[in-house]
């Protein structure tokens, strides 16, 4: 059927019409069908590659093996599952220890005082640095031969450590400097939902007679939750990708004795070093998953509504009227 004249108008007027009312899609379609397309070619190349036995080159012949590098990948307790032990405990031990000291440093700077800008901007110093600039920085320190850190034991009567070069201890002072280097990040997430809280409910406590222990966790806590766990879902991404910090320090392979291997590093191992690219793929879609795991346990956390969660501390004892006061408040909060 073919359109006449007099229809036109109407057809360009409703062609029209529907632009208006999907220009926020029309307008960023381009670029979404771009960051799709940077991110499907990747992944889907990986994924093919992991059921091939592609070795020593890509662009060398290789056969489609279906899960067999799975199956070996998912066997192997030598290289694999340490490696994914070490990467969980990195996330959370780092995540535990951020959260804590981000937290403690967001309530300090949350109400004005003098030179609270300058303070607020060397808080901020460790996370302006790349990676790999502070890894450098506390290899120095760490050095057992050199490293002021030894130095300082030294003044008090304590032998020099093997910090990074030690099986027992490297993991954990990469633990510590990723902690030092990321708490600003949680703080400053925090510190914005700290600025964002009203001040109603903090006075309310305060005329109940509660405490600055029992105005946090009734009152504070229970309206930052959200805020906590967008900082938790963000840092524990970003943690359990973790490269550059751990390959600054221990190189491939995570060390010598593989102390400090993460998947990350364990994939970065299996393609650059053994060339072995079908089971390095397969490592990094296993990593994947865990990821999009991580995330979506997170986000399911995240949208829980707060009369569905459980409180977050126990209830205060009736005897204390102050305590009283705070738990009713932080009831009427949640």
């Amino acid at each position: 059927m073919t359109v006449t004249a007099p229809d036109r108008p109407a057809l360009a007027e409703r062609l029209s019409r529907w632009a208006n009312d999907h220009r926020k899609w029309l307008f960023s379609s381009p670029a979404i069908a771009f960051t799709v397309l940077l991110i499907a070619f990747p992944i889907g190349w990986t994924l093919y590659l992991s059921f091939t036995n592609s070795f020593g080159s890509v662009r060398a012949p290789f056969d489609f093996v279906g899960l067999e590098n799975y199956a070996t990948a998912l066997t192997d307790t030598t290289r694999f599952w340490p490696a994914v032990v070490r990467t969980l405990v990195f996330t959370l031990a780092a995540l535990a220890f951020e959260l804590a000291a981000g937290m403690a440093i967001a309530l300090l700077l949350w109400r004005p005082f003098k030179t609270q800008a300058l303070v607020r901007v060397i808080v901020l110093l460790p996370f302006v640095a790349t990676p790999v600039a502070i890894a450098m920085m506390w290899r120095l320190i760490f050095d057992p031969n050199i490293g002021f850190a030894n130095q300082m034991l030294g003044w008090i009567g304590i032998p020099p450590q093997p910090w990074f070069s030690s099986p027992e201890t490297a993991l954990p002072t990469l633990i510590f400097v990723d902690v030092w280097e990321f708490t600003p990040m949680i703080a400053i997430v925090l510190l914005a939902g700290l600025t964002s809280l009203s001040d109603e409910l903090q006075e309310a406590a305060r005329i109940d007679g509660a405490n600055a222990w029992q105005r946090f966790w009734y009152v504070t806590l229970p309206l930052l939750r959200p805020v906590v766990l967008v900082a938790i879902m963000l840092r524990a991404i970003d943690a359990l990708k973790t490269f550059d910090l751990l390959y600054a320090v221990k190189g491939q392979g995570g060390g010598s004795f593989h102390e400090a291997e993460t998947l990350n590093i364990y994939a970065y191992t299996l393609s650059f070093q053994y060339n072995n690219f079908g089971l390095a793929s397969a490592v990094l879609i296993l990593f994947f998953l865990m990821v999009l795991i991580s995330m979506w346990l997170l986000t399911l956390r995240r949208k829980e509504t707060p009369s569905r969660l459980a409180p977050l501390g126990p209830a205060p004892p009736p005897r204390a009227a102050a305590a009283g006061g705070a738990g009713g408040i932080a009831r009427s909060v949640s």
